[in-house]
């Protein structure tokens, strides 16, 4: 029997999941448990799961029966090329990730502490004081700075200039659903139809390739450097390869690490007793940070394309199939957390691990190989901000979830207003 779900047409579903994702997340688990079928126009059904248990048995399938490579292949591959991490699958996908994992390691993380935290001073420096603004684009000028000069290790100034006009842009107009969805077979026909946004995405994806290519060249002319290219180029991938793993980390690590940013915050102006206790607690800001992720997971899913049925909860689920966790209900499984809607940093104090109902960075072998960075550039931006300036909420209420580009977003973008503090700590 496979798993029930809304009665609802296809397109009436992907309208539902496009306006409240989460919404329609919670609607189906309330009325079909913790296993359920979500029907979306032009695609294979999904079923999506709300316990960290059975979502561990999606992420088995990593091991033989489930590709994740192929779950995301027909969005992303025109931004993250062929050789991408995000969309490969068995061997080539492996060995891909062999070679990312040692400069995205916890310790070699740790060494861009002091670039992060120079990196967010600049920025924070130039935020308006004394009338409201959103906090989300600011964040993402932020983390698109990191991506540009400790993985892409990019140091011209005119070169990076030029790279923080075309990037943004790259990524906005890939992830519009003219763009996303275009049918493979039609894509190069629709490319050469200069005034189709097809057409735009190819232009920009151009421009940049071509930066990005001259700037491998002129690194491999020059060997040596700590940032995530300069070690790449010590493997055996060949520029193409390279270039792929680049766009995607800046796609898994510009927007997703912003949008946790501004959740972090439209949180903690909300929760003054939490607050109080940042910035300077280290272990408490690791917390918040976790807490902040679990509460406003930055990502919706992470699903698998099924290559054989798979048995979830009493229902079997065909092969063809998708299959994944829906994460903002794992994140909020009583069974899992004492009073999941309450923001409990205390949670991940004194080695309590959650590890299989915590996965903002998926779960099984495609666990994020960024996470490190990202969970190290959260601590440092949030105690730089909160050192720096005072922020308030121009609106008590808290914001919805909304769908924006891949992530899961606050609906006003986080929106705040700040004054600079009485003394400001630069240390």
């Amino acid at each position: 029997m496979i798993p029930p779900g809304p009665r609802l047409p296809a397109a009436a579903q992907t309208a539902w999941f496009m306006a409240d994702p989460v919404g329609f997340f919670e609607s189906c688990h309330r009325r079909h448990g913790p296993v359920f079928t979500a029907r979306y126009l032009g695609f294979p059904p999904e079923v999506y799961v709300a316990t960290g248990e059975l979502a561990e048995q999606v992420y088995r399938t990593d091991l033989g029966g489930g590709r994740a490579g192929e779950a995301r292949r027909d969005f992303l591959e025109p931004l993250v090329g062929a050789h991408s991490v995000l969309t490969l699958d068995g061997d080539p996908w492996w060995s891909h990730r062999k070679l990312l994992t040692p400069p995205l390691r916890a310790r070699q993380v740790a060494g861009y502490h002091d670039e992060i935290t120079e990196i967010a001073a600049e920025r924070i420096a130039a935020w308006p004081l004394g009338r409201p603004f959103t906090l989300r684009g600011r964040m993402q000028e932020i983390t698109l700075e990191v991506i540009l000069r400790l993985v892409f290790g990019i140091r011209d100034a005119a070169r990076l200039d030029r790279l923080r006009r075309l990037l943004p842009e790259l990524l906005h107009v890939s992830s519009s659903m003219t763009v996303a969805m275009a049918p493979p077979r039609l894509r190069p026909a629709m490319g050469r139809v200069p005034f189709l946004p097809y057409g735009r995405f190819l232009r920009l994806r151009a421009a940049v390739d071509a930066i990005l290519y001259d700037e491998i060249a002129r690194r491999r002319a020059e060997p040596g450097g700590t940032d995530v290219l300069g070690r790449l180029l010590e493997t055996e991938l060949g520029d193409a390869e390279i270039r792929d793993e680049l766009i995607t980390m800046l796609l898994a690590g510009h927007e997703t690490t912003a949008t946790g940013l501004a959740w972090a915050f439209e949180r903690l102006l909300r929760l003054p007793a939490v607050l109080e206790r940042l910035p300077d607690d280290e272990e408490y800001l690791d917390a918040v940070v976790k807490e902040v992720l679990r509460v406003r997971p930055v990502v919706y899913e992470a699903p698998r394309v099924l290559d054989a049925p798979l048995r979830l909860g009493g229902y079997e689920v065909p092969a063809g199939w998708y299959a994944g966790p829906g994460i903002p209900l794992v994140h909020h499984d009583p069974a899992a957390w004492d009073e999941p809607e309450e923001f409990r940093p205390e949670r991940f104090l004194g080695g309590h691990q959650h590890t299989r109902s915590w996965m903002p960075f998926g779960g099984g072998r495609r666990f994020c190989v960024g996470a490190q960075l990202a969970l190290l550039e959260m601590r440092v931006v949030i105690r730089e901000v909160l050192r720096r300036l005072d922020l308030s909420v121009t609106d008590p209420a808290p914001e919805a979830r909304r769908l924006k580009n891949v992530t899961l977003a606050p609906a006003r973008h986080a929106r705040v207003t700040a004054r600079a503090r009485a003394r400001a700590h630069t240390s």
